[in-house]
């Protein structure tokens, strides 16, 4: 056994260690996302520890031949675990539905077990590995299966980022990428590279990646639509205010959904938090990735565009109303949402509190929603 093994795992279970006690301190804990996460922790744990065991080959004295059996039986049988919990996380991220991500793990759980009973059934046939006599491993003829699934499962994940990335949190793409890619280009390392350990600790800086970059954004998310919370927006804000001048300044939008109440009372309270997270995905795709976009309460939302021009933003609000026709129509739910929009460029000369620009939107909001309630009283 290489001795530079354990002693990179010993390494990599310390910062993954760290990482979990970390995220045992968070909040949204309920969260599948957090549950997913933390899954990702557990499982790398495992696979690095029985990953030394797994290379004790070219000793067969005492106890390491059961150790080397042992350990390559948990890491091929574990192997599709990661790329499995990663790509419910992508859909997760991506979707932001919990049970629509949940539906992928039925036939993930199906090919696990699938590769399960191979495993079992290589310790006879060789398929995926042997250990001879003298306690040396050696590659199978079907040593490639797992690694292709695997990679295939990398490979679709990092598709539906490509796809989805107005779908998905700005600051969260990149790491979103990473993750694959990176675990990609070690998997191609690790075929190559016969013997020399790789993979999993590159999973470990992956996993860093996504602790720092999106796991440890709980204090300024919104936990059920992914987006920036209030107390995000108010720094946001402030700091929008602060560097505005005559030659350039920005323009916001207050969004609230009008009749909210009654899809929770008519469809129950997960339609409603469907509701929500089919608002924050319609308004995600009417600004750029340079905007911003937060909850603000429970059914409004604040758009920050990057935009001191009247016209353009009436441009914005026009885009949105289009785009909330468009998906009215599709009958894709049983509700219909509607928007009532508080909307104007911030004026610099006035030198307005960001509390004093926050009421300007909510009354000119107000204003628009009596005005659409009186309309439709007239009907």
């Amino acid at each position: 056994m290489n001795p530079l093994n354990p002693t990179i795992n010993f390494y990599s279970v310390l910062i993954l260690v760290i990482l979990w006690l970390h995220s045992d301190k968070q909040e949204e804990k309920r969260s599948l996302q957090y549950r997913l996460y933390m899954l990702m922790l557990d499982s790398t744990i495992v696979l690095l520890v029985f990953d030394v065991f797994s290379r004790m080959d070219g000793n067969a004295d005492s106890i390491f031949p059961v150790l080397n059996q042992v350990g390559n039986f948990v890491v091929f049988g574990l192997s599709p675990v990661l790329p499995s919990l990663w790509l419910v996380y992508v859909v997760n991220q991506v979707f932001q539905d919990e049970e629509k991500s949940l539906k992928l793990t039925k036939p993930l759980i199906l090919f696990w077990f699938m590769n399960l009973m191979t495993v079992v059934l290589s310790l006879n046939y060789g398929w995926y590995y042997s250990i001879d006599a003298q306690n040396m491993y050696h590659r199978g003829s079907y040593f490639l299966v797992p690694v292709i699934y695997n990679f295939a499962l990398l490979l679709i994940s990092f598709i539906y980022v490509m796809k989805n990335t107005k779908s998905i949190h700005k600051n969260h793409r990149f790491t979103l990428m990473f993750f694959p890619l990176f675990f990609l280009f070690s998997v191609v390392l690790q075929v190559f590279l016969y013997g020399f350990p790789i993979l999993l600790n590159s999973v470990v800086l992956s996993l860093l990646f996504v602790s720092l970059n999106i796991q440890n954004h709980g204090m300024n998310t919104d936990y059920l639509t992914g987006i920036s919370n209030r107390k995000k927006l108010e720094s946001y804000l402030k700091e929008k205010v602060r560097y505005s001048s005559e030659k350039k300044s920005f323009s916001a939008i207050m969004v609230d959904i009008d009749n909210f109440k009654s899809i929770n009372d008519t469809f129950g309270h997960d339609m409603g938090d469907s509701a929500l997270q089919s608002a924050v995905s319609l308004l995600n795709g009417c600004i750029r990735n340079s905007d911003f976009l937060a909850r603000y309460g429970g059914d409004e939302f604040f758009m920050i565009l990057s935009i001191d021009d009247h016209g353009k933003l009436e441009e914005v609000v026009e885009r949105i109303r289009t785009q909330l026709a468009k998906f009215n129509a599709s009958k894709g739910q049983p509700y219909t949402l509607e928007f009532s929009m508080g909307y104007g460029v911030y004026d610099v000369s006035k030198r307005q509190t960001t509390q004093e620009f926050e009421n300007l939107l909510d009354q000119r909001l107000y204003e628009e929603k009596q005005k659409r309630s009186g309309v439709r009283s007239d009907q």
